[in-house]
Order: C-alpha cells, then structure tokens, then sequence
C-alpha cells in the first residue's frame, strides 16, 4: 500500500494511532474488545526475510498488516548465501543472484584444501546475493500484497494488562513519536530485538560477524566468479570459520565468533592473511559487523506476541545458514495466524500462536538445529577437530548429502551401508587427529554416532 500509516487516522477503529507520546503507564481501554466489523490488525516490526515475508503471508491471508523498517537502505553483515529450493519457494527472481556458486574450497589451519563441489549436478548451484537487493525486493513484494511500509524506528512495545486489551507499538517516523494499537506484534527486529525485551522472552548468546566488502582487480575477481572458500582455523575463528564470498563487483570477506568477541579485528586479520595473494590489490567499500543469534530463545510466543528469525534465534550452528531459515519462520508464522484468525475475522491468543507456529516450526526444523549445534561442538573446538573436518568434507559421500540437505531442506535419503562408512571415516579422522579421548567427550561421539 502506498499509504502512509499516517492515514490510518481516517479509520473509524476503536484503535489509536496517534503522534502523541503515550505515558508508558497509560491504560488503554475501550468498550469491547472484538473485531466485529473489521480485520484483525497486525504490526510486524523488522522488514528484512523473516519480516517481509511475514507481513506478505499476513497482507495476502486478508489481515491489516504494518511492516516498521527503520533503515529500508541499509543491509545486514551476511555471507549472502541461499539455497536452491529458496529460488522457487519465495519467488525469488533469478536476476536478483550475484553469482551462482559451483565451486566451494574448504581450507584446513594446516592449508590443506578440499573442492566441496563435486557432487554438484549441472543445474544445481549456491545463490549469492546482497542483501540490501534481497531485502528490497521481499519488502516491496510485502507492500504489493497490502502491507503499509512504515519507515520507523520502533522505540518500545507497550504490552497490554489484561486480554482485553491491545498492544501499542511506539515509534518515530520523520522526527514525530507516534503510536498504533494492533491485535497481534510479530518480532522480527534481529539478534538485539526490542521487541523480545518488552515481552522478557530471555537472552541468548550471540556471536559477531564482521567482513570486509573488498572490490577486486578484473583478473583476480574472475578467479572467484563462481567460486567461494570457507576457512577454518584458530588464526580465523576460534569457534567458527573465516569465509570469502563472491558478490556481483567484489567479494565479501569476513569471520565470526561467539567466545572472543573483543578479539574480532584479530579474526578479520587472519582471515586476510590467508587470502592475502588472492585480494592484494582490492579496495575495501564497505566494512560490516553484526550480532548473529547462536540458539534459539527461551520464549518465542508469549501472548499475542511471536518472534521470528534473527530475533527468536534461527540461525543454525556450524554453518551459520540463517536467510533461509529467517524467511521460511516470518512466512510460517504470517500463515499461522492467518489459519488462526480464519482470515482475519477472529481474535487469536498465545495458544493459536503456539499451535499454529511454533509447534509446526519445531516439528520441522528443531532437530536440524540440535544436530548442526552438536557438529560444531565436535569439529570446532581445536584445529586439531578443524582438520578432521576438512578431511572428512573430501569424501563424496559426505558431500553429496550435506549439499541435497542444504539445497533442498530436506532429510536426505542415504545408504544404509554409506551410511556406516561415513560413520567409520569419521570416527577414523578424529582418532588421527588425536581428538577421541582428548579433546572430544565420549557423550559428544555417543551423540554423534547416534545420528547416523
């Protein structure tokens, strides 16, 4: 909608929207809280992956929809990778990828280097995109459906005292505070939301992700046309990996780590000094740092309230995957309270949230979660564990499943012998690498054996 949000003034709802600043002990009343008459009103707060899609589910199930963006023009830290499946099931056009990656090398601390791309098919390849474009285009398709963009920072959530009761989010939009009551808040607003502050849903460690946007002479830009490395090592990251991604005129250069913030320039110096002969000679434009969630909340759902994305946690361990998993969470949200809701034509409570969302998220994905975080705690405690890995990813077995399970989101169907094998090899490369016994708990390889 290209209305202002400040036209919902007009509307005769027994809602407010105001540019008054509410008193933050003020009670808002009125004579029945139902929606007879109308839709059920929701503001989605965020509008990167996870809020856009949310507020596009919302928008085009039929419900009145707000999406708040602070910054439209600006753009998250991210490696920028998506999955193939995600191309079909967002509708994302194909002329929004940068580069389609085909090649992937894992470096070892000890350089030992694995082509991760073997087992690729003809047609298949890693999406990179910048994430101002993505963003920007799953906004603007958001508002196509219906949603009101409005360009704000969200300053607090005012939650109600009672169920009769509805939120109101507080805001300032072109140097005015400004108010509006909704039915129903979907936290979308990343790893330090305020929105999981005002409904105390509990903190999670978080990492920091710093990369460096490096624009490369001709020759040495052809050399990662379709090619990104991951970096693995203690000089790189102590709990994470270094990466180097291709992007349409540079690459993004850049690592992570939860246990040694303060130390992340250290990190980005390493992760340079291993690419160093491949980026001498590229101007950096642009120099990026973000929290990045390392599990998920203790509370997603509380009251009329859910949070999605970066802001309940869905970035994976190990792989530090997180668009995918941003975007799927806001549009199976969006979905559920549409369900809920029949269409916007009845109140929801926490229960619906709870069923409708949360229940089919974590029956889906939760165990993905579980096993990815299992893996780092295995492979990157030590560049010793660090070595075992980059050994491992060279067999094609091994390959072949993590790429249809990473491109396709879904359990791959393995060989029960292979399986075994798989098994075997990597219990073999942790016992060469001096990790069983040592650095490695039993319980962690009890654990790890029973996935396979």
């Amino acid at each position: 909608m290209a209305a202002s949000a400040q036209c919902y003034l007009l509307h005769s709802l027994p809602f407010t929207h105001t540019n008054a600043r509410p008193s933050k002990n003020r009670l808002i009343t009125h004579a029945s809280y139902n929606i007879s008459g109308r839709k059920l009103r929701a503001a989605v707060i965020g509008g990167g992956p996870a809020g856009s899609s949310a507020a596009e589910s919302l928008a085009s199930g039929g419900i009145e929809t707000f999406l708040f963006e602070r910054s439209p023009s600006g753009a998250k830290p991210c490696g920028g990778a998506i999955p193939l499946c995600m191309l079909d099931e967002f509708d994302i056009p194909i002329e929004l990828v940068d580069r389609k990656v085909t090649h992937m090398k894992i470096i070892s601390p000890s350089n030992l280097t694995v082509d991760f791309g073997k087992t690729l098919k003809p047609h298949e390849f890693i999406s990179m995109l910048r994430r101002e474009v993505l963003d920007s285009f799953l906004r603007t398709r958001a508002e196509s459906k219906g949603a009101t963009i409005v360009k704000a920072l969200v300053t607090n959530l005012e939650v109600p005292k009672t169920s009769n009761e509805p939120y109101v989010v507080n805001y300032i939009a072109e140097n005015e505070r400004k108010s509006l009551a909704v039915d129903v808040v979907i936290g979308a607003d990343g790893a330090n939301s305020k929105v999981a502050k005002c409904i105390d849903a509990g903190d999670y460690a978080c990492a920091i992700a710093f990369q460096e946007r490096i624009r490369l002479p001709d020759h040495k830009m052809k050399y990662y046309e379709n090619l990104a490395e991951m970096y693995v090592g203690s000089d790189v990251s102590p709990d994470f990996y270094g990466w180097v991604f291709p992007k349409c005129d540079h690459v993004a250069v850049g690592t992570g780590t939860v246990c040694s913030k303060q130390n992340i320039k250290l990190f980005q110096n390493g992760i340079r000094s291993r690419v160093n002969p491949k980026i001498q000679g590229g101007q950096v434009i642009k120099v990026e740092a973000h929290p990045i969630p390392e599990h998920p909340r203790p509370v997603r759902v509380r009251g009329r309230v859910a949070l999605v994305g970066d802001a309940a946690g869905y970035v994976t361990k190990c792989s530090g995957e997180g668009i995918y998993f941003a975007a799927k969470s806001g549009r199976m949200c969006g979905e559920g309270i549409v369900r809920a809701s029949e269409g916007g034509e009845r109140m929801i409570g926490e229960e619906d949230l709870k069923r409708e969302y949360l229940k089919e998220w974590d029956g889906k994905y939760i165990m993905t979660f579980r096993f990815l975080d299992l893996l780092q705690k295995v492979f990157y405690g030590s560049n010793a564990a660090r070595e075992a890995l980059v050994e491992l990813c060279g067999d094609e077995y091994v390959q072949r499943m993590t790429f249809e399970s990473y491109l396709y989101k879904t359990l791959a169907t393995g060989n029960g012998w292979e399986d075994v094998k798989m098994l075997s090899n990597t219990i073999g490369s942790l016992i060469r690498c001096k990790i069983v016994g040592t650095q490695m708990q039993g319980r962690d390889l009890a654990k790890l054996a029973s996935t396979f």
